[in-house]
């Protein structure tokens, strides 16, 4: 495996240096285990690693041993995380009728520590349904993205090619905020809808006609990317927050883009194009990935093919700030997948720049890892994720194959995982040679404030017959 440094990211701080980084002991894992831990080398960086697949969500330690285990009433409905208070907040599958695409949720639940159900609230009816992001904001809120079904009627209002509604309706992408309040209820504090910031030069008796390349603050209804006019046009799959700019990230599967929107808007501000700290209300601040959809550039230009959790590297890590994307390779020419991180330029201002040849900068990612041998040994076509760790490593879900590895900084493997449960909840046995997805995978250090006061005492693994050598 190898990685493309194409310039110089923001300098690694003297405060990412972590002690937990191992370099005083060798682990030797067996040579032929096929699940759970296959390499543990010394710059490995310590820490926990929690995944959810099925109804079961685990924390690992880096041998591979439960130090927790949750399991809910519910299949697997999206994103998750710990929370400082050291609950789980998770995502979980409500069987839907009306609305039925992959990563569909409609409750989202907390958990203590010792696996209780503390909270839940359902978001799934014959309208709309929570799938994919969920994150809980500093202020306790907890944010998602939704859908809505919008009537054929409506999606022609919105100026749609009515050529390109094969199933009589569209998928609005929403970002919900909530306040938990009482007993498993809460409150919307806001909102944002991409439904409100719509472009088309398709019908010019509708409202939103003008010219898309003129509007790139908007999304072209009738740009289809690789959705074919599937009901589920955009497909938003990752949700992630900046505190200090105030804004909210999401990415779009079927465009093939990330966005980045002012969350210090009002509701009502977020529907329309003024207020909040940028002045623009909820239009598109920024975008990129694939500048054909706002009538920028060509098809050499397109560097985004499906991605998944995009998100800003946090304070403190190498390139903080900056933002890292797992860039699937769905719809690329090779299928093979990499991990991109990009700087945004931000002129005076505050505002992010555009070209007027290729659209938002940067043209390049800043730091690229893919395997540049053989595409196929690092290609997941869906799902995935990736995060810069205190180290300066790289930790990576491959998620199709449910393959978690972590990358030193010259690129190379210096800790592998696969995941030994299927995605109906059975557990494998070492030997076996089985690929069970995962969605994503999230890597927390040692001195998480949600650990502080818990026990972290290990247990077994989770594969049966398992070996983990000397990994102790």
């Amino acid at each position: 495996m190898f990685f493309i440094n194409c310039r110089e990211e923001v300098p690694e701080s003297k405060g990412a240096q972590n002690p937990d980084l191992k370099t005083d002991r060798q682990i030797t894992i067996p040579n032929t285990n096929t699940l759970g831990v296959l390499k543990y080398e010394n710059k490995t960086l310590d820490g926990y690693i929690l995944f959810t697949i099925h109804k079961d969500t685990y924390l690992i330690d880096r041998c591979g041993r439960v130090v927790n285990h949750w399991i809910s009433d519910h299949d697997f409905g999206g994103s998750f995380q710990l929370l400082e208070d050291g609950s789980l907040l998770r995502a979980g599958k409500i069987e839907n009728k009306h609305i039925d695409f992959p990563g569909i949720g409609g409750i989202i639940e907390k958990f203590n520590w010792q696996g209780k159900r503390t909270w839940y609230y359902t978001i799934s009816d014959s309208l709309i349904t929570q799938h994919h992001g969920l994150l809980q904001l500093p202020n306790g809120n907890i944010a998602l993205t939704a859908v809505k079904r919008m009537r054929k009627e409506e999606v022609i209002n919105a100026g749609r090619n009515p050529e390109t509604i094969p199933d009589g309706e569209l998928y609005d992408e929403q970002i919900i905020e909530i306040s938990p309040t009482g007993n498993n209820q809460g409150e919307v504090v806001w909102e944002w809808h991409a439904w409100d910031h719509l472009i088309q030069d398709y019908d010019p008796a509708k409202r939103n006609y003008g010219s898309v390349k003129q509007n790139p603050h908007r999304i072209d209804i009738n740009f289809l990317g690789i959705s074919s006019g599937a009901t589920d046009w955009l497909h938003l799959n990752s949700l992630a927050y900046n505190a200090e700019l105030d804004q909210i990230m999401i990415g779009s599967q079927k465009l093939s883009e990330i966005y980045i929107i002012d969350h210090s808007t009002t509701t009502r501000e977020a529907s329309g194009t003024s207020g909040g700290r940028s002045g623009k209300g909820g239009d598109i601040l920024y975008r990129w990935g694939n500048p054909l959809a706002y009538g920028y550039g060509d098809s050499q230009n397109r560097k985004l093919f499906g991605p998944h959790f995009a998100h800003w590297i946090p304070k403190g890590l190498k390139g903080a700030g900056n933002i890292m994307i797992y860039n699937n390779g769905l719809g690329r020419k090779a299928n093979y997948s990499s991990v991109d991180i990009i700087i945004p330029e931000i002129d005076p201002q505050g505002r992010y720049r555009l070209s007027d040849a290729s659209g938002y900068l940067p043209e390049q990612p800043a730091w690229t890892y893919k395997n540049i041998q053989d595409s196929t040994l690092f290609y997941s076509k869906i799902m995935s994720s990736a995060q810069r760790l205190p180290n300066g490593n790289t930790f990576i879900c491959e998620g199709t194959k449910g393959k978690l590895f972590e990358i030193d900084e010259a690129g190379e493997i210096v800790w592998e995982y696969v995941n030994p449960v299927s995605t109906k909840g059975k557990i494998f046995p070492q030997g076996e040679k089985t690929q069970s997805h995962l969605f994503i995978a999230l890597y927390y250090g040692k001195d998480f404030p949600g650990f502080k006061n818990k026990n972290l005492i290990p247990g077994k693994p989770i594969e049966l017959d398992y070996n983990i050598g000397n990994c102790q």
